[in-house]
């Protein structure tokens, strides 16, 4: 248990080792012969019982002890007996938890007996028992989470569990499973928007104030700085699932021309457009992306309009396919069907998400931001020399498991990254940031400054600036952000060389985003789109 010394050993502890291994082995060897003979008599349960009193940890005696259960019970009638058979086999699962506070096999008994609601529990003596448990071992998870149980199973309001949690943080600052449980409970409460919970802002703010005050106690406790990284995570992203790229671009051209066309004038993509050289039956993708797993999309909340012939039953499907059904990147795909490449044409499509609250993230948000961007498709025969050719010859897929192949080699499609500085995203709340900045502020005045969890913190506060940063224009800005970061990560690879590989491999992160930032950068100052080929765009992806 947390916090209890250990005994030294004895002399005496290997003769009573070994003869307690004996009667463990003779006792398993009864309790399996009953398991397999389906003898579940008053004997055959004491033997079972004798062995969890020594090992808690036997997991097939628990199972055994279920089917007895519930083949002894259906011989009875009574409720009194029914309750008194219950009330013993719940005393069988105390008596092991006191041999092993932290025994699984004992903890699930306990709550699969309640699951069967075979008989009324006494609620008020479960959490008597809790309480002296919590009080021995404040930071046994085994019993926090049997507690979120009962509160579940008794209807428990969260807001009450949520003040239990802050008396024991009141007791003991360093106790990292009320903060944990703390976390947990605020979740629930602000995607519920309870009473007293639908401001994010507000009860962040009082998060903040509140571990800070710990922080500042004891700035070598784990506990705090465990809670902090999550507030700073939960202020460091959107509140709501965005749209933050798409292919084509909003203001893209498609141009549809032949591949031989294109290699003899050595054409290269403007700003403004994409040539695609070929495209199978006049396919085209639409592909969005959002910067949190969505489900939900369909035709009727992701519309698309244009003057030319599609299938209006469009289906949207995942590019990374999951059991849950959620995915950052959706695709469709769009046919000319009136396509005709004896003379020019034009259409223009119109992609918008007018109503986006079917479009939901794993958390439970909405995608509360309306969708519009439009982009255009030129197709059409413009010399006599490609008259002949067929624009869309070559067969082009993009499927979970890879991306736009043309006979085994990459396309010469050319993507535009798929970054969160697109112009579809929304600027991020000034409060995010200005808390942010508040907690860089005040950890660099923290007085332990060689504390390693304050630095890990302030490189984790300056990059998460330097990612709100990124969805606007302040390039200067993050740079800042990035590199006194890096000079944080290089101080704490001297400060705890016991864990250099993970600030090594943390820094490592950070020169890479520089890296490729620096050549977004570039690509603005020559007022040219960044577009990457395919293979590059896997990467990303």
């Amino acid at each position: 248990m947390h916090g209890q010394p250990r005994r030294p050993k004895q002399p005496e502890d290997d003769a009573a080792a070994a003869a307690k291994a004996a009667k463990l082995r003779e006792l398993q060897v009864q309790v399996l012969h009953n398991h397999h003979t389906y003898t579940y008599t008053e004997e055959a349960l004491g033997l079972s019982f004798k062995l969890l009193e020594i090992n808690p940890e036997a997991y097939t005696a628990w199972n055994y002890r279920k089917l007895a259960l519930q083949h002894n019970l259906k011989e009875l009638s009574d409720p009194e007996a029914i309750k008194s058979t219950v009330d013993n086999e719940l005393r069988v699962v105390e008596l092991a938890l006191r041999q092993n506070p932290k025994s699984y096999g004992a903890w699930y008994h306990r709550k699969w007996l309640l699951n069967q609601k075979l008989a009324p529990v006494d609620f008020k003596r479960e959490y008597g028992l809790l309480d002296k448990l919590l009080k021995v071992d404040a930071r046994n998870f085994h019993g926090w989470n049997y507690r979120r149980f009962l509160a579940k199973f008794m209807g428990v309001p969260e807001e009450k569990e949520l003040q239990y949690t802050m008396d024991k943080i009141s007791e003991n600052f360093s106790n990292y499973s009320a903060w944990h449980n703390r976390s947990i409970l605020l979740s629930n409460l602000l995607i519920q928007q309870s009473e007293g919970f639908e401001s994010k802002q507000k009860i962040f703010s009082e998060e903040f104030e509140l571990v800070i005050q710990a922080l500042f106690t004891d700035p070598s406790d784990q506990s705090g700085w465990f809670y902090h990284l999550w507030l700073l995570a939960q202020t460091s992203t959107p509140d709501n699932p965005q749209l933050i790229s798409s292919w084509p671009s909003n203001g893209a051209k498609l141009s549809l021309c032949s591949a031989r066309k294109n290699e003899d004038q050595n054409m290269v993509s403007s700003p403004s457009s994409i040539c695609c050289y070929s495209l199978k039956e006049g396919i085209i993708p639409i592909v969005l992306y959002f910067n949190d797993p969505v489900k939900g999309l369909n035709p009727t909340n992701v519309k698309l309009n244009s003057d030319f012939v599609f299938d209006k039953d469009l289906q949207w499907r995942p590019l990374v396919i999951t059991d849950s059904g959620y995915s950052n990147c959706w695709a469709t795909y769009l046919e000319i069907r009136n396509k005709d490449c004896s003379t020019s044409q034009q259409f223009s499509v119109e992609v918008s998400i007018p109503c986006p609250d079917d479009i939901m993230s794993r958390s439970g948000s909405h995608c509360n931001c309306p969708v519009h961007f439009t982009f255009t498709i030129e197709l059409g025969n413009n010399n006599d020399e490609a008259h002949d050719t067929d624009l869309f010859h070559d067969p082009i897929s993009w499927s979970s498991s890879e991306s736009f192949q043309s006979h085994g080699k990459p396309s010469c499609v050319a993507f535009d990254q798929l970054n969160i500085t697109s112009a579809l995203v929304q600027e991020e709340s000034r409060w995010n940031l200005d808390r942010l900045s508040d907690e860089i502020d005040l950890f660099r005045d923290l007085p332990d400054e060689n504390s390693k969890f304050a630095k890990l913190t302030l490189a984790r506060l300056l990059l998460a600036c330097a990612a709100i940063k990124s969805r606007g224009s302040s390039l200067i800005e993050r740079k800042g952000y990035c590199e006194e970061a890096l000079g944080f990560f290089s101080d704490l690879i001297n400060l705890d060389p016991s864990h250099k590989r993970y600030y090594e491999d943390e820094r490592s992160l950070v020169l890479m985003d520089q890296v490729t930032w620096k050549m977004f950068e570039n690509s603005l100052l020559n007022r040219r789109s960044r577009q990457f080929s395919i293979a590059q765009l896997t990467w990303f992806l």
